[in-house]
C-alpha cells in the first residue's frame, strides 16, 4: 500500500469514526449500550472475517512463527482496550451530547506519548505539556458544567480516552511485527462483542425485536466503524508515521460535530466553539512541534 493510499485510509477511517457518533447516539432508543455494542461489533466481526480468510489465510501461520505468544497477548490487549474504550464512550452518550463525546475522545492524542513513556520509557517531547493545558482549557469551555448529567458523561469519555490511547499503542506494536490487519481486526471485534454480550445479558434486556428497531444504526456502526474503519486504522498505522496519523485521527471530533449539527441540530455556542478550537490546537501542537524542531 502506497503512502498516499495510507493517508486516504486514515482520513476515511476518521470520517467514519466521526459520523458513527450519530449512529451510536440514536441507536440506543430501544436497547442498552452494551447490547448495542455486542451486536454492532459482532456485525463488524462478520464483515471482516471472510476478508481475513480470503486474503490472509496463507500468511497467518508464516507470520505467527515469529512469536505466537506475543501475538496472542497483544491481540487480547487490543481487544480489551477497544472494549473498555467503546463501552465507556457508548454509556457516556446516554448523558452527554455527540459534540462533547467526540471532542473529549480525542484526548487520546496527548495521552499516547505519556503512556508510551511509562510503558516503553520513550522520552516525552516538551510540547506535550502546553498541549495538555490547551486541551484542559478547551474541555472546560466545551463542557456545560452547570449540568451534572453532562459532567458524568464527559468524565466517562475522558476515562475512555485512556483506553483508546492503549488501543492505538498496542495496535502500532502488533502491526510492526505481524502483517495481518484483517485478522487483527476480526479478533478485536470478536473480543469486544463477546465481553459486551456478557455484560448486556446481565444488566440489560436483550430483546430481538428492539434490536431490529435499531438495525440501520447497528449496520452502519458495525460494518463501517466496527469493521472497516478499525481495519483502515491498522493499515494507516503501518504505513504512516505517528505524527501525521494522529493529526488525521484528531479530525474525528470535527466530523462528529459537523454531523451532529446537520443531523441532530446540536448547535454549539461561542464558548463551546472556542473549546473545540483549544482542543484542536492542543492536539495539533503536540504533533507538529516535534516536526518543526527537527527541521
Amino acid at each position: 500500500m502506497s503512502k498516499t493510499a495510507s493517508l486516504f485510509s486514515a482520513l476515511l477511517c476518521t470520517l467514519i469514526w466521526g459520523t458513527t457518533f450519530i449512529a451510536q447516539d440514536t441507536g440506543m432508543d430501544d436497547i442498552g449500550p452494551f447490547t448495542f455494542n455486542a451486536v454492532r461489533f459482532f456485525v463488524g466481526f462478520l464483515a471482516v472475517t471472510p476478508l481475513a480468510f480470503i486474503f490472509e489465510r496463507k500468511n497467518i501461520s508464516k507470520s505467527l512463527k515469529k512469536d505466537k505468544k506475543q501475538f496472542i497477548n497483544l491481540a487480547v490487549l487490543i481487544g480489551f482496550s477497544l472494549f473498555l474504550g467503546s463501552a465507556l464512550q457508548q454509556v457516556a452518550l446516554m448523558y452527554t451530547d455527540v459534540a462533547n463525546a467526540a471532542f473529549f475522545t480525542i484526548f487520546y492524542v496527548p495521552l499516547v506519548p505519556v503512556i508510551v513513556f511509562l510503558i516503553y520509557k520513550k522520552p516525552i517531547h516538551w510540547s506535550i505539556w502546553p498541549s495538555v493545558i490547551l486541551c484542559v482549557v478547551g474541555g472546560y469551555l466545551l463542557t456545560n458544567f452547570y449540568s451534572a448529567t453532562v459532567r458524568i458523561g464527559d468524565t466517562l469519555v475522558i476515562l475512555g480516552a485512556f483506553f483508546w490511547s492503549t488501543h492505538i499503542i498496542f495496535t502500532g506494536k502488533i502491526i510492526e511485527n505481524y502483517n495481518l490487519p484483517l485478522t487483527i481486526g476480526a479478533i478485536q471485534t470478536l473480543i469486544v462483542a463477546f465481553l459486551s454480550l456478557i455484560i448486556g445479558l446481565y444488566f440489560e434486556d436483550f430483546i430481538w425485536s428492539n434490536i431490529l428497531k435499531e438495525k440501520f444504526q447497528i449496520l452502519y456502526a458495525g460494518i463501517l466503524s466496527g469493521g472497516l474503519a478499525f481495519v483502515l486504522q491498522i493499515y494507516a498505522q503501518k504505513n504512516i508515521s505517528p505524527a501525521p496519523s494522529a493529526i488525521i485521527f484528531s479530525l474525528e471530533g470535527v466530523f462528529a460535530t459537523i454531523a451532529a449539527w446537520i443531523l441532530l441540530d446540536q448547535i454549539l455556542d461561542i464558548n463551546n466553539l472556542f473549546g473545540c478550537l483549544f482542543i484542536l490546537f492542543g492536539v495539533l501542537f503536540s504533533q507538529l512541534a516535534p516536526i518543526v524542531k527537527k527541521n
